[in-house]
C-alpha cells in the first residue's frame, strides 16, 4: 500500500507532513499526474482559498486525475480545502468549479452575531455514533477549526450533501459539516494536524484503517440537528515568544517592559560618586524558541507565537535561522503557529524583489498556519484612507489573502495612549474617546484619551487610531486582530479592557487581546467583561509565574469554554 500526499502548491502542507512522520508511516509526495496511478491511500491537505486550490490544481494537470483517483474506489481523505473542493462550488469564488462529488455550494459564515472567521477549537459531533469511532473523531474532544466557509447541514434543504455529513459542528447558532464520509472518501474541515493529540488520532485511526482494507461507507442517515442554545467553541490560550538575535548573534526569546528588551544594569559615576543610574545591558534571554515552543504545546497553549521583533538583516527569505526555527518547531507542535517580522514586499541585497506572497509562502511551507503583519498594516491602512477607501489590491494583506484566505493573515496593532482634556477637546477621534471611571485607578480618574497607532515596535507614532487601523486592516483582507497595548506590556495591571472593547466593536473579526497579564485572573476578567476569542501572554508563562493549565482552570471554573 503505497501512501502519497498531495500538495496543490499553496498552504501549510508540512505540517500534516510532520504528523505522519510522527505517527511512524513512510509517504511520498504526488508530483505529476502519473503519481496518482501509484496511490493506493491518498491525502489532500489544504490552506488557502477555494479559488486558488482549483486554480493550482489546474495549471499542474492534477485536476483531473485526482477527480479520476477518487472515482476509481480508493481511500481519499480531505482536510479544509481537501474536503471543500469535493463540492461543488463555494460562495468564496462562485464562478469556481470544485468536483461536484458533493451536490452543495459552500456557502460564508452569518457574521452578524459572531466573528468570522470561524478560528479556534470546537466539538464535532457525530451523525450516527456508531459509525463515528471508526475514524477515530470523538464528540469528547476539540479539533482546530480556521474558516470563513462552511457547508450547512441541512437535511430538509439539501438531503443529498446531508448524506455525506459524518458529523457537524456548531457555531453560534450555525451547523454545518465538520466532516464527510461516503464510499472511499473521508473529509475534514478541521485539521487534524494541528489539533493535537485528538487530530493525531484521527490521523492514525485513518491510516490504519486504509492499509488494513477499508470497507466503504454507506451515506449517512438524514437526521435533523437544531441548533443547541450553546456551542462548543472554546476560548484560547495562546503563548507569544518574541525572537531576536542577541549581542553574539543567536536566536533568543526575549521579552521587555514597553518593548526594551534589554537587561538594566545599576552604575555610578566613580569622581562625582553620584547616584546610580540604569544603563542597557544585555538583551534579556529566557530561553530558545524551539525548546519553549515545544513546552508550551506539551503545556496545552492552544496556539503559539513566533514573531521576530527585529525583522530581518538581509532578506526575510535569506534569514535562514528563522525560517530553521519554524521548521524545526513545526516539528514538535501539533497546534497552529504564527509566524511575524519582516512579512512584506522587499528586496533581496542582490536587488532581487521579492512579495510579500512570497516571503509568507515560504513560511508556510516550513510549518506556519498564519502570517502577521504589523508596520506595513499601518502604511497600507493610511494608503487606503488617503484614497478615499478605494483598494488597489497591492498591499500585504491583500495579497497574501487573496492566495492564502483572509485566516492566514494576523494584523498586529500596537497602540499606545493619548491623553486629552475632555472638557475641550474636539478632534478627529472625539468619538473614540475613553473616560476615566471614578473607581479606576487614580491616574485616570478625571482623564480622556484615545488610541494611536505605532509601527517600528512603537518607536513612530501615526496619524491612524486604533478603530481606524482594525477597520481598515479588516477591509483589506486580515482574518484576525492581534490587540497589543504599549501602555500595558510587561507591567501585569492585567489588559486594557477599554482598548479591547473599543476594537471588539468596530470589527466582525476575532480578537486576540494581549499586553498587561500578570495573573489568571486577568485571563478570566478578559473574557467574562469584553467577550474577546483568545488571550496572549508572554512572559508570566515564560517565567513560569503563571501556568497555563492554571490560567484553564480558573477559566473553566468561571463557566469559560476552554479546551482540556
Amino acid at each position: 500500500m503505497a501512501l502519497f500526499l498531495l500538495d496543490h502548491g499553496a498552504g501549510n502542507v508540512q505540517s500534516l507532513a510532520n504528523s505522519i512522520k510522527k505517527l511512524g508511516y513512510d509517504f511520498s509526495w504526488i508530483s505529476s499526474p502519473d503519481d496518482f496511478h501509484k496511490a493506493s491511500i491518498l491525502v489532500f491537505p489544504g490552506q488557502g482559498a477555494f479559488h486558488t486550490a482549483i486554480e493550482c490544481l489546474t495549471e499542474r494537470g492534477l485536476l483531473e486525475p485526482l477527480y479520476d483517483y477518487i472515482q476509481s474506489g480508493k481511500p481519499y481523505f480531505g482536510i479544509c480545502i481537501g474536503m471543500q473542493v469535493l463540492f461543488a462550488s463555494s460562495a468564496e469564488s462562485p464562478s469556481t468549479l470544485g468536483l461536484g462529488l458533493i451536490p452543495c455550494q459552500i456557502e460564508r459564515f452569518d457574521d452578524t452575531t459572531k466573528p468570522v472567521p470561524h478560528m479556534g477549537w470546537n466539538t464535532a459531533e457525530p451523525i450516527d455514533p456508531d459509525t463515528l469511532s471508526s475514524e477515530g473523531v470523538s464528540s469528547s474532544d476539540h479539533y482546530y477549526f480556521v474558516h470563513s466557509y462552511r457547508a450547512k447541514y441541512d437535511p430538509e434543504g439539501n438531503p443529498e450533501a446531508a448524506m455525506w455529513a459524518h458529523s457537524t459542528t456548531q457555531y453560534g447558532q450555525e451547523v454545518f459539516i465538520s466532516t464527510v464520509r461516503k464510499g472511499n472518501v473521508f473529509g475534514a474541515q478541521f485539521h487534524p494536524e494541528k489539533s493535537s493529540v485528538a487530530g493525531l488520532t484521527v490521523i492514525d485511526a485513518w491510516i490504519k484503517q486504509s492499509l488494513a482494507g477499508r470497507i466503504p461507507a454507506e451515506p449517512s442517515p438524514r437526521i435533523p440537528r437544531p441548533p443547541k442554545p450553546k456551542h462548543g467553541f472554546t476560548r484560547r490560550i495562546i503563548a507569544c515568544m518574541d525572537v531576536r538575535a542577541n549581542d553574539e548573534g543567536d536566536l533568543i526569546v526575549t521579552k521587555g517592559d514597553q518593548y526594551d528588551v534589554r537587561e538594566k544594569s545599576l552604575t555610578s559615576t566613580p569622581l562625582l560618586n553620584a547616584t546610580a543610574v540604569k544603563t542597557a545591558g544585555a538583551v534579556r534571554n529566557l530561553g530558545k524558541p524551539v525548546a519553549l515552543a515545544a513546552r508550551y504545546f506539551e503545556s496545552g497553549a492552544d496556539e503559539l507565537c513566533l514573531l521576530n521583533i527585529t525583522s530581518f538583516r538581509h532578506s526575510p527569505l535569506q534569514d535562514q535561522p528563522m525560517l530553521a526555527v519554524v521548521r524545526a518547531a513545526a516539528e514538535c507542535v501539533f497546534v497552529p503557529l504564527t509566524i511575524g517580522g519582516g512579512i512584506k514586499d522587499t528586496v533581496d541585497p542582490d536587488g532581487t524583489k521579492r512579495s510579500a506572497v512570497e516571503v509568507a509562502g515560504a513560511y508556510f511551507r516550513v510549518g506556519a498556519d498564519k502570517v502577521s503583519i504589523g508596520s506595513e498594516a499601518v502604511y497600507a491602512v493610511e494608503k487606503v484612507r488617503s484614497a478615499g477607501g478605494i483598494l488597489d489590491g497591492s498591499s500585504a494583506i491583500e495579497t497574501i489573502s487573496k492566495v492564502y484566505g483572509s485566516q492566514a493573515v494576523v494584523v498586529s496593532i500596537d497602540p499606545k495612549r493619548v491623553y486629552v482634556d475632555p472638557a475641550t477637546y474636539g478632534g478627529p477621534y472625539k468619538d473614540e474617546l475613553v473616560y476615566g471611571r471614578l473607581d479606576g485607578p487614580e491616574y485616570e480618574r478625571g482623564k480622556a484619551w484615545w488610541y494611536q497607532c505605532t509601527v517600528s515596535g512603537g518607536r513612530e507614532t501615526r496619524p491612524v487610531s486604533v478603530v481606524q487601523l482594525a477597520q481598515g486592516a479588516q477591509i483589506l483582507g486580515t482574518g484576525e486582530i492581534l490587540l497589543n497595548s504599549i501602555d500595558r506590556d510587561g507591567t501585569g495591571l492585567g489588559f486594557d479592557h477599554d482598548l479591547i472593547g473599543l476594537v471588539k466593536r468596530a470589527v466582525t473579526i476575532p480578537v486576540v487581546a494581549s499586553s498587561g497579564a500578570g495573573t489568571k485572573e486577568h485571563f478570566v476578567s478578559a473574557f467574562i467583561e469584553t467577550g474577546v476569542e483568545a488571550a496572549l501572554a508572554a512572559g508570566i508563562f515564560h517565567r513560569e509565574e503563571v501556568g497555563i493549565q492554571e490560567v484553564k482552570l480558573a477559566l473553566r471554573q468561571a463557566g469559560i469554554n476552554v479546551r482540556s
